[in-house]
């Protein structure tokens, strides 16, 4: 199957002309280094630095929380902290979650602008 791709590639790469191929070759697979700073890009990267501030600080929270929880004897203050501490993790998972759900809203654009890119190489291949 690898090979059956890479051939694709490789004539995809052989029709398109200069200035598509090199946009083409900037479409590649992503590791998830190059996805999580995808996400510090374009225009909504203030919202990201943001979430990443916030997420800090709720983890930090939580962690004073933690530590509280474990130097009480008290029942009520022992749940008090507890529930603040779950509250904390349940925003930073949901913060994680909206990070990653952008991810992968930014994989399938990428998907989409080479299936665009690969369409018009073909009506321009077939207007020929």
């Amino acid at each position: 199957m690898k090979n059956n791709m890479e051939d694709i590639d490789q004539l995809i790469k052989e029709t398109l002309t200069q200035e598509e191929a090199k946009f083409y070759n900037e479409l590649e697979e992503q590791n998830i280094f190059q996805m999580m700073g995808g996400l510090f890009q374009g225009k909504l990267k203030w919202i990201f630095v943001y979430v990443n501030i916030v997420m800090v600080v709720v983890f930090g929270l939580f962690v004073y929380c933690a530590i509280q929880f474990f130097n009480t004897d008290v029942t009520n203050e022992l749940i008090k902290w507890a529930v603040l501490g779950s509250f904390c993790m349940i925003a930073v998972g949901l913060l994680k979650l909206f990070a990653w759900m952008q991810i992968d809203k930014n994989v399938v654009l990428r998907e989409i602008k080479r299936l665009e890119l690969l369409v018009s190489s073909l009506a321009s291949k077939l207007s020929q």
